[in-house]
């Protein structure tokens, strides 16, 4: 696989880092988590559980080893120092200053082995005024301005479905990690990785902000292109209480559909950007898709070339007759699903080993070089 050979020791917790690494053990990489005494990492206990395992553990840390060291005590750092030296990248998530306090920083690591690739990933980055502010996912989100971008009916914000800070940075980090590694190639030298969560989801926002980027004015997303103000990508009920969203703004597609209907006046005012313009045809076809049930709506939308997708919920996404047939959802000895590594290559297909750490169950590997 393409990562055989490398070693990478997991200091971090919950879902960012866990999630880079996750990404590196699936294509080959030796993952070693470095886990606190007691309860190791926090998202071992997070509910719900698979028997004795948590799910959302399970699903992260697959693959990987586990090491317990307790980094306050000298002996334990000095343990953690030494598997440095052996190690290609590290991966840790603690506030700024933390990894220095207790001397696994990487100008500490560095200074055993210049070649580490040492990313730290944080919410707000290592310096600037918010670096010490502790923060999460739903916090960082919310002095982005994305989560402004989530409203209700009242223009309220809501609660996002997924976690974007928390997986974008960590995306990211994967990325910085992997360019390190080449640069490395090349120059024998491995680097220093500062990842901000804020700025991994501010610099993803690049679709929806040129209103304010540009002219310092608030977004209005309820009449944006791809946020609400827009015919053909919009959320339309069915007659049996289902939803379906049409999510193509391209010519051929909004012709496609009006013309099957009937209505080829209402494609001009489709094609004159987004705005309160396009509501004749938003109520139009509201109008079309209540009136009928959602097998018969996903019957004409397959017929024709339209952009659309049915609202599933989750069962309904993972039981995806197009996810089984790609053999996306994997099955472990003990009959627990995991989701399958989205990066596929050709030539040297991910093997994940979907078994999860037992808590210091490695602690052999000091010392050791990587296998």
């Amino acid at each position: 696989m393409k990562l055989d050979g490398i070693r990478v020791l997991d200091m971090s917790s919950f879902l960012p880092g866990p999630y880079l690494t996750l990404s590196m053990a699936d294509h080959g990489a030796e993952v070693i988590k470095i886990e606190a005494p007691g309860e190791g990492d926090p998202g071992r206990g997070i509910l719900p559980m698979d028997g004795a395992q948590s799910a959302f553990f399970r699903n992260l840390n697959r693959g990987k080893k586990s090491i317990v060291l307790n980094l306050k005590n000298d002996d334990d750092r000095e343990q953690l120092l030494k598997l440095a030296e052996t190690a290609d990248v590290i991966v840790e998530s603690s506030r700024p200053g933390v990894a220095r306090r207790l001397g696994v920083d990487y100008e500490s690591v560095a200074a055993r082995n210049r070649g580490i690739v040492y990313c730290a990933i944080s919410a707000f980055g290592q310096d600037g005024p918010y670096a010490g502010r502790a923060a999460h996912d739903l916090a960082v989100e919310a002095i982005s301005g994305v989560l402004s971008a989530n409203l209700d009916s009242d223009a309220r914000p809501v609660h996002p479905a997924l976690p974007m800070a928390d997986l974008l940075a960590g995306l990211q980090g994967l990325s910085g990690v992997l360019m390190a590694l080449l640069a490395r190639e090349k120059t024998g030298r491995g680097d220093f990785i500062d990842i901000s969560m804020q700025e991994a989801l501010v610099g993803s926002t690049q679709n929806i902000l040129a209103t304010a980027l540009n002219q310092r004015e608030p977004v209005d997303f309820s009449q944006a292109r791809s946020t609400g103000g827009a015919a053909f990508y919009d959320i339309y009920d069915t007659s049996d209480g289902h939803q379906i969203v049409l999510a193509g703004q391209e010519p051929k597609f909004i012709r496609n559909l009006l013309s099957h209907l009937g209505r080829d006046d209402l494609v001009a005012c489709c094609l004159s950007g987004p705005g309160p313009h396009q509501q004749p045809a938003r109520d139009f076809l509201a109008g079309v898709f209540k009136s009928k049930p959602l097998a018969q709506i996903e019957a004409m939308l397959s017929s024709l070339d339209v952009c659309w997708g049915r609202v599933n919920d989750f069962v309904q996404a993972l039981d995806d007759p197009h996810l089984a047939e790609r053999g996306f959802i994997l099955t472990d000895k003990d009959g627990q699903r995991h989701i399958g590594p989205p990066i596929r290559f050709r030539n040297e297909p991910a093997q994940p080993d979907l078994s999860p750490p037992e808590l210091d169950a490695h602690r052999t590997l000091i010392g050791k070089e990587p296998s």
